[in-house]
């Protein structure tokens, strides 16, 4: 009897620190970004992925923002709304094509809009084997990217907003100065000039970034920066901003968790 309830005790204690529902809620003045990839169901007879949140979750998500009456911005609005209440920016890394068929119609159905972290060279673009070359399966290369003719009709219809994300998604640590330098700042000019729009937010690719980097994009005309850390926005960090994930793995209840806290749990 006496193993059977600290068996129980270890899996209240384990479920707390997954899931923090005992935390304090962050201030609801500080802004929450969300940060999204693909809008997919799960691929069959593969592992579930996180990067994947189904459209029906994705719509789910977006009925609880407009339910419990937070505002919907995009990134360049930011310090605009610094100190409103239930403010959110809903991000996508990289330029997937179901940006477009499946998140694009929902946030028009929910009056919301989105800022869309763009790489230039993403087709047949395998970048997370630059990361790790154990991951060079060419599953991400296969997966259908945004055209420039979707792109343009985003970022016309006002709802899309484009953030810079590097020309080829690099492994910033094996670049030299300068090629840090044409990857991120480089990009913004091209962007502007292809999609004839305004470029102020940059997210650093995996999320993975030095000093340096910071030092990069600070000294450019970015007027932020979001990583993949997981929190709530604060305007003193302007250019290392946390994001909040929406993960393809997590509930319902583990997304409000998020959105509430900043982030799931401990372990």
């Amino acid at each position: 009897m006496i193993y059977t309830l600290i068996a129980i005790d270890v899996l209240l204690i384990l479920f707390s620190l997954k899931y923090v529902w005992w935390y304090p809620r962050e201030d609801l003045k500080k802004t929450r970004i969300m940060m999204y990839h693909m809008i997919s169901k799960q691929l069959p007879k593969t592992k579930k992925s996180g990067l994947r949140v189904s459209p029906e979750m994705f719509e789910r998500h977006l009925k609880y923002f407009s339910d419990n009456n937070w505002s919907f911005i995009k990134m360049s609005e930011l310090l605009e709304h610094d100190t409103q209440e239930k403010v959110v920016a809903i991000t996508f890394d990289d330029g997937y094509e179901d940006n477009y068929t499946e998140a694009f119609p929902l946030l028009k159905k929910y009056n919301a809009c989105a800022t869309l972290y763009l790489v230039i060279d993403r087709h047949q673009n395998d970048w997370s084997a630059k990361k790790n070359p154990k991951h060079n399966k060419g599953d991400l290369a296969k997966k259908s990217k945004l055209s420039d003719e979707q792109v343009q009709e985003m970022v016309t219809s006002g709802i899309f907003e484009l953030g810079g994300h590097t020309y080829s998604h690099p492994f910033l640590p094996n670049l030299s100065v300068e090629d840090k330098e044409h990857e991120m700042i480089s990009s913004k000019s091209f962007l502007e000039t292809k999609f004839n729009t305004n470029i102020s937010s940059f997210a650093y690719p995996f999320g993975i970034y030095s000093s340096a980097d910071v030092d990069i994009i600070k000294a450019s005309n970015f007027i932020s920066a979001v990583t993949t850390n997981e929190g709530v926005a604060s305007s003193d960090s302007i250019y290392e901003l946390k994001r909040i994930k929406a993960s393809g793995k997590d509930n319902f209840l583990t997304f409000k968790l998020r959105v509430l806290k900043g982030f799931r749990g401990f372990i």
